[in-house]
């Protein structure tokens, strides 16, 4: 399976949607928020449908766990709390080497939990690409932590690391936004909260493919600027055959995708054009700029920022 990492608002939700639309590749959304905002709370699927009445996660559901139930929502949030966090890296980090060095895991409690929740998310990734008919699913999750979890866990992934500019980010971040699910405001955070996320996230990424696990980094920028050839780099590393008839020019044509969480480009259906939103520079103010900057500018300038850092 295919994980896409890095801090929201990088464009992951329209990665996912265009790799989604290459024959054998299947988006599911932001799975990591599928038991509190679908099981649960019954939003809507990428579809339209209730998630509910969708009959691709019915399917799912069934193959998975012979149904989809409270009990396992529940069970699998109380589990986050406890194995998926941020602040977990540095032991899923040591468990990952463990695993990938054959030496066995130190016998802890949280790693019995670890497994546990590794567990439902293989089962979910196999029936969802069994009811798809597709061998690649797509977790856009983004969380590092989830990544490590499912790592050391033992799952089979493959990353595809996202970033952007951390101001564009910063600027998105601050921006309130309504929910298309049920018009409440989507999070917002300050430029500095967002600086210190865009660093942990990121650092958890380029640490989880220090550990062996594959890791593929985007950017944002080159993906709008250049949609096929940073389409067929990622597709290629996936390894499947990259066919990308839905492309022309700069649109893409998307077609219904039963994704559980994301952006609201989820929703979106037919012909897209492919731009870059660039509207942080006519807007964000200098100081939060330089605040920005400052926060963030080793990571930028790895990243090939520093010739914008002006």
């Amino acid at each position: 399976m295919v994980f896409l990492g890095g801090l929201g608002r990088s464009g992951t939700t329209l990665l996912e949607r265009l790799l989604g639309e290459v024959p054998g590749i299947a988006p599911l959304g932001e799975v990591v928020h599928l038991w509190a905002r679908s099981v649960l709370a019954d939003e809507s699927c990428g579809c339209g449908e209730p998630f509910g009445a969708c009959p691709f996660w019915e399917k799912v559901g069934e193959r998975a766990f012979g149904g989809w139930s409270d009990g396992l929502a529940h069970r699998m949030i109380a589990l986050r709390s406890r194995v998926d966090r941020t602040r977990r890296i540095p032991t899923l980090a040591r468990l990952l080497a463990e695993e990938r060095a054959g030496t066995g895991r130190w016998p802890t409690p949280g790693t019995a939990e670890l497994d546990e929740y590794a567990a439902v998310y293989r089962d979910l990734y196999n029936a969802a690409g069994e009811v798809a008919d597709c061998p690649v699913v797509i977790d856009s999750s983004k969380h590092a932590s989830l990544a490590f979890c499912l790592a050391a866990a033992g799952v089979d992934v493959q990353v595809v690391h996202v970033v952007r500019d951390p101001r564009a980010v910063a600027h998105s971040w601050r921006r309130r936004v309504a929910r298309p699910e049920d018009g409440r405001p989507m999070t917002h955070w300050s430029p500095s909260r967002t600086s210190l996320h865009w660093l942990s996230e990121n650092l958890g990424l380029e640490l989880l493919a220090r550990r062996g696990v594959p890791v593929t980094r985007i950017r944002y920028e080159d993906l709008l600027d250049a949609p096929a050839d940073t389409l067929r780099r990622v597709v290629a590393r996936i390894g499947l055959p990259c066919r990308l008839d839905f492309l022309s020019g700069g649109w893409a044509e998307l077609s219904t995708a039963h994704t559980a969480s994301g952006n609201p480009v989820r929703f979106t259906i037919g012909r897209t054009e492919l731009t870059r939103d660039d509207s942080w520079r006519a807007v964000a103010s200098s100081r939060q700029s330089r605040l920005v900057t400052a926060l963030t500018w080793p990571l930028m300038i790895k990243y090939g920022y520093h010739r914008r850092l002006a």
